[in-house]
């Protein structure tokens, strides 16, 4: 009900503040024109509204600027034409019609949010009520949460474990960047250990959509000299391997890792599916229903990118996505004919080819440089 009356009370404060130098009394007789000293005259009780704060400064800026554009148009009229248009029965008549569609137009208003409206969700943030009350209670319990881990490392930027505990939920709530940064944190303030130092290698992957960084090498081979069986870590080897055009090395590492593997452990599939891509044998059959890679589908969208920038062109950002699409296929070659490609394509933009060079150089291209 409150909300009802404040809004009732902003509507009339508005009209009135519209209709009161309407209803004000002139002396029409000792005007030149009568359109010009009313603009003025609405001007000036702008001002006083705003004064008064009845008006907010945004609303009175755009309401004097509408009355001085009128203003503006009465003033550039004959003086005898503009006063035999406005007389005083003219005038009493426009104050008449002002006051009524000002009446209606707040009626109309409240009517048709009373039709479509929703007050209940005046409190609600938007989009929330797209949710089911569990999902949006279980947003707001993690958002809470990371608001209070976010704090406190803010005054504790050393607690290796803080960091380790928010970096997954970054990663859930797709900030990749703030994930690698907080796995970063975890690693640098706490001992060495596989699992962590595999988790920041596999979320500086995701920063690089799939690429295999120097970097995110290094971490995964500091992994297995710690554990050499950690096996996230013997996973994304093997896709290094690949990236750098040795698959029958990478065949190993997976095949290894398949044959340590107790057969129920979550990484088993995704390792099948690699040998799958690979084109090796595998010691028994996937299980009916798991999941299955397809390379052709995926080798079919490469090709369709290589297409369109082959005959329409692209931006640098364009390139070294089909270049990196091709390393992680392994297809090296076709990574550095792109990477050329790419440089006759945008030989007249300096900066796009520095992206084509850095991209090259990360993803080792040596034949490929300029």
């Amino acid at each position: 009900m409150v909300i009802w009356i404040i809004l009732l009370a902003m509507t009339a404060a508005a009209v009135m503040a519209v209709l009161w130098p309407l209803s004000r009394q002139r002396n029409v007789g000792r005007q030149m024109d009568p359109d010009t000293l009313f603009y003025r005259e609405q001007i000036a009780e702008i001002e006083r509204d705003l004064g008064r704060g009845v008006l907010l400064a945004s609303e009175a800026e755009a309401a004097k600027a509408e009355a001085g554009r009128r203003l503006l148009r009465a003033m550039g009229l004959p003086g005898g034409e503009a006063f035999a248009a406005v007389g005083e029965p003219a005038l009493r008549r426009r104050r008449a019609a002002s006051t009524l569609v000002l009446s209606i137009i707040p009626l109309l208003a409240l009517a048709t949010y009373e039709i479509y409206g929703s007050p209940q969700l005046l409190s609600q943030p938007p989009g929330a009520r797209m949710q089911p009350p569990q999902q949006q209670a279980g947003n707001l319990d993690l958002l809470g949460a990371v608001a209070e881990i976010e704090a406190h490392l803010a005054k504790n930027p050393q607690d290796g474990r803080g960091w380790e505990v928010i970096a997954p939920v970054y990663l859930r709530m797709g900030r990749i960047d703030d994930a690698v940064k907080a796995y970063e944190a975890a690693v640098r303030y706490q001992s060495p250990d596989a699992v962590r130092l595999s988790n920041y290698g596999e979320a500086l992957v995701l920063a690089k959509d799939g690429l295999i960084s120097a970097e995110a090498q290094g971490a995964f081979e500091q992994a297995i000299k710690l554990d050499p069986s950690a096996p996230k870590a013997k996973f994304y080897l093997a896709r290094a391997a690949v990236q750098d055009g040795q698959g029958e090395k990478a065949r190993t590492i997976l095949q290894s890792l398949l044959a340590s593997s107790p057969a129920d452990a979550p990484w088993v599939d995704a390792v099948r599916q690699e040998l799958a891509a690979l084109g090796a044998p595998q010691p028994e059959a996937a299980p009916a229903g798991a999941p299955q890679v397809g390379p052709e589908a995926i080798a079919g969208m490469v090709a369709g990118l290589a297409s369109r920038l082959e005959t329409q062109g692209g931006s640098a950002e364009e390139w070294t996505r089909l270049m990196r699409s091709y390393a992680v296929l392994g297809q090296r070659d076709k990574a550095a004919d792109a990477a050329r490609r790419a440089r006759e394509a945008l030989a007249q933009d300096t900066e796009a080819l520095k992206t084509i060079d850095t991209m090259a150089q990360e993803l080792k291209l040596t034949d490929a440089q300029p």
